[in-house]
């Protein structure tokens, strides 16, 4: 794809105005319509402008910069590479230090880099191939021989998986034939949708918060995200805490 068609293709998709964005990139309409319609070409700094403008992800920054014809401006290394060593070093005292609850952290396509010891219990019973080298958390959680059948209310917590994976359509599409048919809700909603998983420790309602190194200027690390898991109630909360307490290993 061009550059012009690449620029036009990402505003449309975050549905921002050529008025909006020349004025976010500071430049104006008129100079922004022709860069659109090939007509001028971008400078490297107006290209950085506006892929930080239209806040692209690292990756699509580059990819609008290499289409302007200009190098990446932000690097991409590899997870064990020495330059990422603090970051390790912190996602692995963030998961120990979550313990007894389940955290994990996926890269950007969802699949796992790591996990602290409690995420066994939310991953009980899943098919070894989902939850080996390579696994992909959406899949895990939504597949038939993953999660799916223990979770109590499938429908209501894959339209939120869904939604995530708008980027993704094509493992979008091949988990939404897993999914059921959501029922219109006339009860009160509450302030977050749990996810109720059956376990041998009972049933556990959950929430969850995702977390991001949100000043990070490598592609790697700017696409992992940090899932924790909390108890919704008292009941999850001991549940939890006695799964930790028999797990191998524990004091």
């Amino acid at each position: 794809m061009d550059f012009p068609s690449a620029l036009r293709e990402r505003r449309a998709r975050r549905r921002i105005s050529q008025l909006d964005l020349a004025l976010r990139a500071g430049t104006t309409q008129r100079h922004l319509s022709f860069i659109e319609s090939g007509r001028s070409v971008p400078g490297r700094n107006m290209v950085v402008r506006l892929a930080e403008s239209l806040e692209l992800p690292l990756r699509e920054r580059n990819a609008l910069l290499l289409a302007a014809g200009y190098a990446p401006a932000y690097p991409e290394s590899s997870l064990d590479d020495p330059v990422l060593a603090p970051a390790r070093t912190a996602i692995e005292h963030i998961l120990r230090a979550h313990e007894p609850y389940p955290a994990l952290v996926v890269e950007g396509r969802g699949d796992l880099i790591a996990a602290n010891r409690a995420f066994r219990v939310i991953t009980e019973g899943a098919a070894p191939e989902l939850l080996g080298p390579g696994a992909n958390a959406y899949r895990l959680a939504l597949h038939p021989d993953g999660m799916a059948p223990r979770i109590r209310n499938l429908a209501e917590w894959a339209r939120h998986i869904l939604v995530r994976l708008d980027h993704l359509p094509e493992l979008r599409a091949e988990l939404a034939v897993h999914v059921p048919e959501l029922e219109p809700s006339a009860g009160q909603l509450g302030f977050a949708v749990p996810l109720r998983l059956s376990s041998s420790y009972g049933e556990l309602h959950l929430m969850t918060t995702v977390t991001t190194f949100a000043t990070a200027v490598d592609v790697t690390l700017s696409e992992l995200k940090l899932e924790a898991f909390l108890p919704a109630d008292p009941a999850t909360a001991e549940a939890l805490r006695a799964a930790a307490a028999q797990a191998p290993g524990a004091r």
